[in-house]
């Protein structure tokens, strides 16, 4: 069964934190709140927790995982960002974007698509996901929780509670700090030569196109 794990949305208590850390740590798949929508994370290099997020959203292997970073330092370890791209991501963020880079060598071959070796990343503005980042001192590798199995799969849930009743037994812990927005990341490729809209949603596209 899965942990539920109640976290105050503006002072998330450092115990609840370190919980949840501690799963991460341990190998194990949680969900947690962002600033857009929940996500499903595991460590960057836990095989077993990828291929969990895979089975949880029936996903195939051209889907591009998302490293959720705590500040743009970080992201700069796990993607290739020039100056134009280093100025249009920095103004962004944080915030509800996901972006489509090429990835470094820090990043695990089996989480790059396989024919443009790019990965997604983040930096979410939102103080729990914050807080669980600081803690791990690693990004997260994240999919938005979108359930295939729902009356409509392209709407994610909103509750922590429906959540756990839902995944009791696919994931090892759900951090509940208040219900969540249904609007994924807005999602630019960034990888080539001019920025492509892949998926319009929370965050504004329009300084993109």
């Amino acid at each position: 069964m899965a942990r539920y794990i109640d976290v105050h949305p503006d002072n998330p208590q450092r115990r609840a934190i370190g919980q949840a850390v501690d799963i991460v740590r341990g190998g194990g798949l949680i969900v947690y709140p962002t600033d857009s929508v929940f996500a499903l994370g595991c460590q960057l290099g836990n095989k077993e927790g990828l291929d969990r997020i895979r089975t949880i959203r029936r996903l195939d292997d051209r889907h591009h995982f998302t490293l959720v970073c705590s500040d743009f330092a970080q992201l700069g370890q796990f993607v290739q960002v020039g100056n134009a791209v280093f100025r249009a991501i920095k103004a962004a963020t944080p915030g509800p974007y996901t972006f489509i880079l090429p990835a470094t060598k820090e990043v695990p071959r089996r989480l790059l698509h396989p024919k443009k070796k790019t990965v997604g990343v983040r930096i979410p503005d939102h103080l729990v996901a914050q807080a669980l980042l600081a803690e791990l001192g690693e990004p997260l590798l994240s999919s938005t929780l979108l359930l295939p199995d729902s009356a409509d799969p392209d709407v994610p849930p909103t509750q922590g509670w429906e959540i756990k009743e839902r995944l009791d037994h696919a994931v090892d812990a759900v951090l509940d700090s208040g219900e969540c927005g249904t609007e994924p990341t807005t999602v630019v490729d960034l990888s080539g030569p001019e920025p492509v809209i892949v998926r319009k949603g929370a965050g504004d596209p329009s300084r993109f196109e």
